[in-house]
């Protein structure tokens, strides 16, 4: 007898962008989400294909539609949700994004919207909306300033060890590895809570976060801090583990003083990206990224340590990536993994000598 899920069922729209970076929010749905049951992507490029193996090769039983029409007209199941499963440079919903969206809620589903722009402030998505009875949920809406906390210095009653997995660049795949971490500590005994801060964490259903880039700078701290110190409250973890957002040293964004800092995280999983020169969307102002060495000695200055580094596999080969995953763990003298390649179990000696310090 097939399994019922009590999530509600959404699809996923990616504009053409599910086999790129751009698609990442769709492609952390589809490795899995506590929240919704994803039962389809509609996207042009891919249509016709499984969205599993247009993402990793791995077969997910996820169909790839062309339109939300054939979706609607060949899905013997239907949809609750449609979520926009991109991350678009600068935040707002294209034009010939409206047209998807109004047939989405056309089709009498509720839309899901991470990106920057509100979509409850479109008057016609709005009335379509009403017209249809169905939601319109802006993720990143901003919350008032009264709902917010100022950080107070209460993680330091925090009792689980804290662990950032932290990166060199967006979009190379921290808060993935940061769900493998957690999803392996688990299977090993280890009762290990990952604290979300971005959107597709709230969209895979992670209880304890907040999205950073929707929250005033002044109470990014503190709100970190909240959801650390909650979930230590409330679940008594062996180990918390925090998604990392965007890179020390990125000059359009710089992030992550925040984890080791304010969110007193004493060790640090760092995803590397050995193939990319730039900065993402940086490439035109030659904004070149630091080496892997000289951003453990700027983690050391903040006082945490490195405790292994992981490898986004994006324009290397399989041989080439083999090569380098050995020469760089020689060289550093850490443990060097390669995630969506061979798993994370080669850290579970790293989380453990880590709990037991």
């Amino acid at each position: 007898m097939a399994k019922i899920s009590m999530k509600p069922n959404a699809i996923i729209l990616t504009g053409d962008k599910l086999a790129t970076s751009d698609g990442k929010t769709a492609h952390g749905l589809l490795r899995g989400s506590n929240r919704f049951n994803i039962i389809a992507v509609v996207d042009t490029a891919c249509s016709g294909r499984d969205a599993g193996e247009v993402l990793d090769g791995v077969t997910r039983d996820i169909p790839v539609y062309e339109t939300i029409s054939n979706f609607a007209d060949q899905s013997p199941i239907p949809a609750a949700y449609a979520i926009i499963g991109v991350a678009l440079h600068g935040g707002l919903l294209p034009d010939d994004w409206k047209p998807i969206v109004l047939s989405a809620i056309e089709n009498r589903m509720g839309i899901v919207n991470g990106l920057h722009q509100l979509l409850n402030e479109d008057p016609d998505l709005r009335r379509a909306a009403a017209r249809n009875d169905v939601e319109l949920i802006d993720i990143r809406r901003p919350r008032p300033p009264e709902s917010l906390r100022f950080w107070s210095g209460e993680i330091f009653s925090v009792k689980a060890p804290i662990m950032a997995v932290l990166g060199l660049d967006c979009a190379i795949g921290k808060r993935t590895t940061a769900r493998l971490v957690s999803d392996m500590s688990r299977e090993n005994g280890i009762r290990a809570e990952m604290i979300y801060t971005g959107q597709t964490g709230w969209m895979q259903g992670y209880p304890y976060g907040f999205i950073l880039d929707a929250t005033p700078n002044d109470f990014v701290c503190g709100e970190l801090e909240r959801a650390i110190v909650d979930c230590d409250r409330n679940c008594s973890p062996d180990l918390i583990l925090l998604e990392g957002q965007s890179s020390l040293r990125n000059p359009a964004g710089p992030c992550g003083a925040e984890f080791l800092l304010s969110g007193n995280a004493q060790g640090v999983i760092l995803q590397h990206v050995p193939y990319r020169t730039y900065f993402e969307d940086l490439e035109k102002l030659e904004c070149v990224l630091p080496t892997i060495e000289d951003e453990i000695a700027l983690i050391k200055m903040y006082g945490a340590q490195t405790l292994a580094v992981t490898l986004n596999e994006e324009g290397g080969d399989d041989r080439e990536l083999g090569d380098y995953q050995q020469q760089l763990a020689e060289k550093l003298n850490l443990p060097v993994v390669r995630p969506l390649q061979e798993g994370v179990e080669l850290l579970l000696p790293v989380i453990r000598r880590f709990l037991s310090n």
